[in-house]
């Protein structure tokens, strides 16, 4: 079996008397594309920085690669664009990268068609020998993601990547996102932009108040996870109490019952059941929920994006 790219096990940071994150447990594997959702505040940032070595961790245990995080052989793997970058606006997008691949070891050979290499690759040929100060948002993005892919990482963490790109900026990313993934390199994508993620990403976790609260496939999004609506009359609280067998966020009102079930097979059998239990049914009708609506349903209405 392959190493992981990322395990952690109870990971856990309190700042005095505040656990910024309970206790994560996640893993994800190597070659893999993997969304980390959460709404404000519920310590997807921490969690990102004590993956890095950039927050020593309170307690639990984390692997990269399968080394420890304070491996920096390890670390030296790893690339990482922050969603709060600062570069050096005074240097041009060439020497920004030079200046990285320096830090990095990188041969000078190597590291000048590589910066070539990379500065295409995002779209900023043109601006190659411009300074950053005069860079918009977005082509900081850019270069930003050039800097994060410098020295061909096994793992990338992207902390909003597309933040400040216009839908051909978000396109560019997304194929390179797809490109890195076909090279076996492990993405670890945090956005607050879900139509992104639903399209780019192999599996997803939610959290909440630092720990996992749901993980999720992206590729059976169509089979499973449906709301479905139903129309009939006798549904007792004993009967609703066992569909939860079933599905979940359950809601009656009159004839119409709504639920969430975790896969569309079971169908069926809830429609067997309800019978059975003396329901008359007049329509059922499954929709398929979208990663919007499951954030919704697994962090609650108020975990604002």
């Amino acid at each position: 079996m392959s190493v992981a790219a990322i395990k952690t096990e109870e990971l856990r940071k309190v700042f005095g008397d505040r656990a910024a994150v309970k206790g994560l447990t996640l893993q994800v594997e190597q070659g893999e594309v993997f969304g980390f959702l959460g709404p404000n505040g519920a310590g997807k940032t921490t969690s990102i920085k004590m993956l890095l070595g950039l927050v020593k961790p309170t307690s639990g245990t984390a692997s990269l690669l399968g080394a420890p995080i304070s491996d920096r052989a390890t670390r030296a793997r790893v690339g990482f664009l922050p969603e709060h970058f600062r570069f050096q606006d005074w240097l041009t997008a060439r020497e920004f990268l030079e200046l990285h691949g320096e830090l990095f070891g990188m041969d000078a050979r190597d590291l000048a068609s590589r910066a070539d290499e990379l500065i295409e690759q995002v779209g900023l040929s043109e601006f190659r020998d411009k300074p950053l100060r005069t860079f918009s948002k977005g082509m900081l993005q850019r270069i930003g993601l050039a800097q994060a892919l410098l020295n061909r990482p096994a793992l990338v963490f992207l902390d909003e990547p597309t933040s400040g790109l216009d839908p051909v900026g978000r396109r560019l990313v997304r194929d390179i996102i797809h490109e890195l993934r076909s090279q076996g390199t492990s993405v670890f994508l945090n956005s607050h932009l879900l139509s992104e993620i639903e399209v780019t990403c192999d599996r997803v976790a939610f959290i909440r108040f630092g720990e996992v609260v749901r993980v999720l496939e992206l590729s059976s999004l169509d089979q499973n996870l449906s709301r479905v609506t139903i129309r009939a009359v006798g549904l007792t609280p004993e009967i609703l109490a066992g569909l939860g067998q079933w599905g979940e966020n359950i809601q009656a009102d009159g004839e119409h019952l709504t639920l969430t079930v975790r896969n569309e097979t079971d169908l069926p059998e809830i429609n067997r059941y309800l019978v059975a239990q003396g329901a008359a049914i007049f329509a059922m009708t499954p929709i398929r929920l979208s990663l919007e609506e499951i954030f919704i349903e697994t962090v609650g209405k108020d975990g604002g994006l």
